[in-house]
């Protein structure tokens, strides 16, 4: 599958130290596989939106036309209060 960034998670990787910028490219990495590799759950109340933990970081997205498009990157305590609701 195909990784697509939006422009607000690819704002938020260019702001990240190194070792922490390196473990969330290689879990987008993981999530180029069939089926996507990692802690994946499913957001509840949220039809067809799912979240990727990667240490303090939540990756969300949702599944396009074949293609993963993550709508956010951000701690744990921020990202739902960001991109949680629609």
């Amino acid at each position: 599958m195909i990784v697509e960034l939006s422009r607000v998670a690819a704002k938020f990787l260019k702001r990240l130290n190194q070792p922490d910028l390196g473990h969330i490219i290689a879990a987008l990495d993981g999530l180029e596989n069939e089926p996507p590799m990692g802690d994946i759950a499913h957001l509840s109340g949220q039809v067809g939106h799912f979240r990727l933990r990667v240490g303090k970081y939540r990756i969300l997205f949702v599944y396009k036309d074949e293609r993963i498009y993550v709508t956010y990157i951000d701690l744990r305590g921020q990202v739902y209060k960001k991109g949680g609701k629609k």
